[in-house]
């Protein structure tokens, strides 16, 4: 059997199938790959929570750098979005992952994740009554939105595509572009809050797990990206509400104990 770096490759395979699928889902949709990530690291592969955290973490700055790319090839970036996004999520990031040791997220997240799944609801009635043509328009609230999604990607253990990409579309936005841009902007916000918590934790959370997640994650970001600028806007919102919502009301239930 062939070994890497001390574990062989059937070691590395589901890490490499669990990165892969998150990845096509976050690049055609713009979000999840953190919730099915770690749900999956801790469910199905008896990961410590904390260690799948920070190991999602290292794995999004390659995957988001490379999803990032994808989505510039198939032109889904919105340069004048990406420019208001990039300086107030990564501001905030920074800010999220250095008070992370000190502030408890954990207890805001279930009521976040009910009012996501509640714009899972909107934006699933939006596609119900979708019309012909375009109907979109330039998005209003940025800032302070990408502000939010990036304390809550540091400090909450994720956040930015959920909150960022949906609130966008519920303002009008185009899915393709905004699912390109908030999936290319996450990229520089990753990388922030990763240098941050590798600055303050170290890189014990690199692991067989992170190698793994790696190498799926990158083979299937241009897949994602080629996804998104193929299919119809209506059926992107549709997807995007359903995801949304059955992982916002899963992670809402976790974090109660129900489930």
């Amino acid at each position: 059997m062939l070994e890497f770096a001390g574990f062989t490759i059937s070691d590395l395979l589901p890490f490499v199938l669990i990165g892969f699928a998150a990845q096509i889902v976050d690049g055609a949709l713009g979000m999840a790959f953190g919730v099915i990530t770690q749900t999956l690291l801790v469910s199905a592969m008896g990961v410590p929570p904390a260690t799948a955290s920070a190991s999602v973490h290292i794995v999004e700055v390659f995957t988001t750098g490379t999803s990032g790319i994808s989505h510039i090839w198939r032109r889904n970036i919105d340069w004048a979005l990406f420019r208001r996004l990039v300086p107030a999520g990564v501001i905030a990031g920074v800010i999220g992952a250095y008070l992370l040791s000190n502030v408890d997220a954990s207890d805001a997240k279930p009521f976040v994740m009910v009012y996501l799944a509640l714009i899972g609801l909107f934006l699933f009635y939006k596609a119900a009554t979708f019309g012909d043509g375009p109907k979109f328009r330039d998005p209003k609230v940025t800032r302070p939105l990408a502000f939010i999604g990036g304390f809550l990607d540091a400090a909450g253990g994720g956040g930015w595509g959920p909150v960022v990409t949906s609130n966008l579309l519920v303002q009008g936005g185009d899915p393709r572009t905004t699912i390109g841009t908030v999936n290319s902007a996450e990229f520089l916000l990753t990388l922030a809050i990763s240098a941050t918590f590798i600055a303050t934790l170290g890189f014990a959370a690199f692991s067989i797990a992170v190698v793994g997640l790696i190498v799926g994650g990158v083979l299937a970001a241009p897949l994602g990206a080629i996804l998104a600028s193929r299919i119809d806007a209506r059926w992107l919102l549709f997807m995007v509400a359903i995801v949304l919502t059955a992982t916002s009301l899963f992670s809402a239930l976790g974090a109660w104990g129900v489930i």
